[in-house]
């Protein structure tokens, strides 16, 4: 069971979702799940997420009822024993 689960929510985030997948898989504590959830975007978004291969993975594309939603589903599925939300244009800084 991981330590903590990362979840990120996303829309049309192509642009600016790189630098976050990035920020994440450079950590140097690797004891988390990434949790996708994205609100059925209609760009690469997705594509991006498995494109990124970041073990401990997992990503869910359905239409939500909006940002709070989405955070609330990804916090249904967490199983770490501390949960932290990054939204898809922010990151985490080195040794977070």
């Amino acid at each position: 069971q991981p330590l903590f689960s990362i979840i990120t929510v996303t829309y049309n985030a192509e642009d600016v979702l790189p630098a976050t997948l990035k920020s994440i898989k450079e950590q140097t504590c690797h004891l988390y799940e990434l949790i996708i959830i994205d609100g059925k975007s209609s760009d690469a978004t997705v594509k991006i997420v498995q494109d990124a291969n970041i073990n401990n993975t997992e990503i869910v594309s359905e239409k939500d009822r909006g940002i709070y939603d989405a955070m609330n589903k990804g916090i249904k599925q967490a199983s770490g024993h501390l949960i932290g939300i990054v939204n898809s244009d922010d990151w985490y800084e080195p040794d977070t």
